[in-house]
């Protein structure tokens, strides 16, 4: 690894822990039976990629999402349920990203929305007892505000443009392999950071 003046962070899997089979399983109860084929680690339909990419507001979402799957759940049971995944801050890797900022230019890049936004904000509030996540980066750059999502080459190009970040000296870190390849074809360095691996076992 050449040398590395800025990361590029994801959230999910990183800071913030996910397990994405409990969203699964609580739509399967609430009756909708395939929803991998809408939305996985891996995979997202259109309808869960325009929610990312802020395309749509929360209620066309679930309006779409009802039409879909062919439901007739409450925006409050959709909200449940895509929530699931979200789990908890872990103290000990947010001690770890501050030490990493003082000797590195850091920044968050996110695929999210809305819905998971908001309960994010509550998660960090919950577990360290602060305000704001977003304080801890140079730019937290989420995916439905800015209408770009990894692992698409454009995504990356606009973050590496606007902070004016040399490609080769910047190391983006995330969970997902798509992500990673998108990553490294516009040129950054990357760290693919695989469970039960976290930052806390990373040397930089």
């Amino acid at each position: 690894m050449s040398e590395v003046k800025n990361i590029i962070f994801d959230l999910g899997g990183i800071f913030l822990n996910l397990n994405f089979g409990l969203t699964k399983e609580a739509f399967v109860r609430f009756g909708v039976k395939d929803f991998d084929s809408f939305y996985t680690q891996h995979h997202a339909n259109t309808l869960f990629e325009d929610l990312e990419r802020g395309f749509i507001s929360t209620e066309e979402f679930y309006n779409r999402f009802r039409a879909e799957t062919n439901t007739d759940l409450t925006n409050e049971q959709i909200e449940e349920g895509w929530n699931a995944m979200l789990l908890s801050f872990s103290p000990e890797r947010i001690e770890w990203l501050e030490e990493i900022s003082q000797r590195y230019r850091v920044f968050l890049f996110s695929n999210t929305n809305q819905i998971h936004y908001e309960a994010i904000h509550k998660l960090y509030a919950r577990d360290l007892g602060r305000t704001d996540f977003n304080d801890h980066f140079i730019k937290a750059y989420y995916s439905h505000e800015m209408g770009l999502r990894k692992p698409y080459h454009d995504s990356f190009e606009h973050i590496i443009n606007e902070q004016q970040l040399v490609a080769s000296e910047t190391l983006f870190i995330d969970d997902t392999i798509k992500n990673i390849e998108g990553a490294e074809e516009v040129g950054l360095q990357t760290i693919h950071l695989v469970h039960p691996q976290t930052v806390l076992d990373l040397s930089l």
